[in-house]
């Protein structure tokens, strides 16, 4: 299914779980290459961006949580963006079907304000004006949301700092490998897309409006902003590994030490009860105190051991 918004100089088409008779009427219409209608119907492509004539072809990621609110997920958003039109295709990120629903309920309830009726002193961009203003807006709250999400991860690795010296090991052990997870999801994401931001940027995707540099660049210093706090949220989760990683060596080293501290008090003791565990003549064998003296010989020599251990300073 299709579904169009009209602006008036720009046409927004949404295609919805699209059919063959979708990327035919595409085809016919735009003149699409066929490669791109090929991506469009598989999943799991890299970002990239490709030029023709008249005509761009975008895939991008952009990251959002499961159901369950706790992993991370990558969403391709797929985009032709021509001269007077923007076409974006499938089961987009949800910012997307927001933003297309919000100004088709809006479009529907005014007219949308030509040119020559603004204000002169207005310089913002219009999101109707042009292709490049569409897509820039569409960019820009992707951004918005992508940003959103890192620094909730950022929150993350912040409670992670806190409970490892005071929560439960396996606690923060889930914890870290899935704050870990998200981490490695959206870093291997953001490195692909960034050298396709830059070239908006660098003026190597030049767009159908002039003065659109500025725009571009400030959606590649949001997306290098967000990927320069991955990767140091990435590194303090490392970090942070590694302490909790260390933290456990040194309990299960002091529980190691005190079960031999233990085992070795006790093998004297063992040896002293086995003895008198056999059934031959010992020395107080007959005497009525026997086992009194036998108990206390035992709670001397296990005393000594303790003694002697807290000297050398082994406990």
């Amino acid at each position: 299914m299709i579904d169009t918004i009209n602006f008036e100089e720009v046409k927004w088409y949404q295609v919805y779980n699209p059919t063959d008779e979708d990327f035919d009427w595409l085809m016919d219409t735009f003149g699409f290459h066929p490669l791109d209608i090929e991506d469009c119907k598989s999943s799991n492509q890299r970002p990239k961006i490709d030029e023709y004539d008249d005509y761009y072809f975008l895939i991008l990621h952009f990251p959002y949580f499961d159901k369950q609110n706790r992993f991370i997920r990558l969403k391709e958003v797929k985009i032709f963006w021509g001269r007077d039109y923007i076409v974006t295709m499938g089961s987009s990120h949800w910012v997307v079907k927001n933003m297309f629903n919000e100004m088709k309920r809006l479009s529907a309830l005014q007219p949308v304000k030509k040119k020559d009726e603004e204000d002169e002193d207005d310089n913002t961009l219009d999101i109707t004006s042009s292709s490049d203003a569409l897509l820039y807006n569409l960019l820009d709250r992707l951004m918005v949301e992508t940003y959103s999400l890192v620094l909730r991860i950022g929150t993350e690795v912040d409670n992670i700092n806190f409970d490892i010296f005071s929560k439960k090991a396996k606690e923060v052990l889930e914890h870290l490998s899935v704050t870990r997870k998200n981490l490695i999801a959206m870093n291997t994401s953001f490195k692909p897309q960034l050298r396709v931001f830059h070239k908006f940027e660098s003026g190597g995707i030049k767009g159908y409006e002039e003065d659109m540099e500025e725009y571009w660049g400030n959606i590649l210093d949001q997306y290098q902003k967000m990927f320069d706090l991955v990767e140091d949220y990435g590194e303090l989760i490392e970090g942070l590994s590694k302490t909790f990683d260390s933290l456990q060596s040194n309990k299960a080293n002091e529980i190691m030490k005190t079960l031999t501290f233990i085992s070795t008090i006790m093998l004297p003791l063992t040896l002293i009860s086995g003895i008198y565990g056999m059934n031959v003549n010992l020395p107080f064998a007959s005497s009525p105190w026997a086992f009194m003296i036998i108990i206390a010989g035992m709670f001397f020599v296990g005393l000594g051991f303790y003694f002697y251990f807290r000297r050398k300073g082994w406990f």
